[in-house]
Order: C-alpha cells, then structure tokens, then sequence
C-alpha cells in the first residue's frame, strides 16, 4: 500500500532537514513509518493476508536498517527520531 501523494508531502514537509529534502534518512523512516501503520490497520481486518505480510516484514526491515545507520552515524538525531515517532527500541 503506497501513500496518497498528500499525506506523503505533509510526511515529508514535517521530519525534512532542510527544504527539498526527501532523501535524509529521517524523511525516509517516516514515509516507511506511515505505510507500516497503514499496512497494520489492514491485517486488522485481512488476517489472512500472507502476501501483504511479506511486504510489511520487507517495509520493517528496511526500517531498521535505516536507523541502525542512523544511530550508527548521529546519536542525537536517532533519538529525536524514535522519540517524534514513536517506535520502540
């Protein structure tokens, strides 16, 4: 499930570094954020949705791949970031 190209622009005008900024990997974990809840919502109601769950467990793991090089690279930024969306670590 993509995002609607509105909630996207609104994703990515709130976590950008500076202006025009869509690849910093803060801008990335929030885009991946907002399609791993909607995917969430989903099994809700799809319970037997193997397919999709297969593209979720691929969604999480680039997640995670993002913030490890993130809190690899800058501590602080790690931090704000799981704190703004709320992800556990």
């Amino acid at each position: 499930m993509s995002l609607p190209s509105g909630r996207k622009a609104e994703v990515i005008k709130t976590y950008a570094t500076k202006a025009g900024d869509t690849g910093s990997p803060e801008v990335q974990v929030a885009i991946l954020s907002e399609r791993i809840n909607g995917l969430t919502e989903h099994f809700k109601t799809h319970v037997k949705d193997n397919h999709s769950r297969r593209g979720l467990l691929k969604l999480v793991s680039q997640r995670r791949q993002l913030l490890d090089y993130l809190a690899r690279v800058d501590e602080a930024r790690y931090k704000s970031l799981i704190e703004q969306l709320g992800i556990r670590r």
